[in-house]
């Protein structure tokens, strides 16, 4: 039942970056998994970045890997995603998610529980 808001979306071009911020209504310490998701027009939701309880531990799609940092800052109940050297097949909205999954789970959207209404990211030639 946290409430997660996203900000941080925009229109950058290509090889631009971004900083997309989720902030939680209440303190996450080190209890939630969290990630980032990311769906285009037509699309599956698929999955961005998941980072640990612990925020020592990432993982990252392929797609991403190199290009983004998923971090988390637990004192302010907050969870980033640096994007860096943005493509146009970045375009989507990005959902932050919050859960209790296993780590094991970190990529699979139906583990999480919470869920951000979504910022716009939009990268042009």
């Amino acid at each position: 039942q946290v409430q997660l808001v996203e900000s941080g979306g925009g229109l950058v071009q290509a090889g631009g970056s971004l900083r997309l911020s989720c902030a939680a209504s209440i303190r996450t310490a080190s209890r939630f998994v969290m990630g980032w998701f990311r769906q285009a027009p037509g699309k599956e939701r698929e999955f961005v970045a998941a980072i640990m309880r612990s925020g020592e531990i990432t993982y990252y799609a392929d797609s991403v890997k190199g290009r983004s940092t998923i971090s988390r800052d637990n004192a302010k109940n907050t969870l980033y995603l640096q994007m860096n050297s943005l493509k146009p097949e970045d375009t989507a909205v990005y959902y932050c998610a919050a859960g209790l999954s296993a780590w094991t789970d970190r990529a699979n959207k139906h583990a999480y529980l919470s869920w951000g209404q979504g910022t716009q990211v939009t990268v042009s030639s």
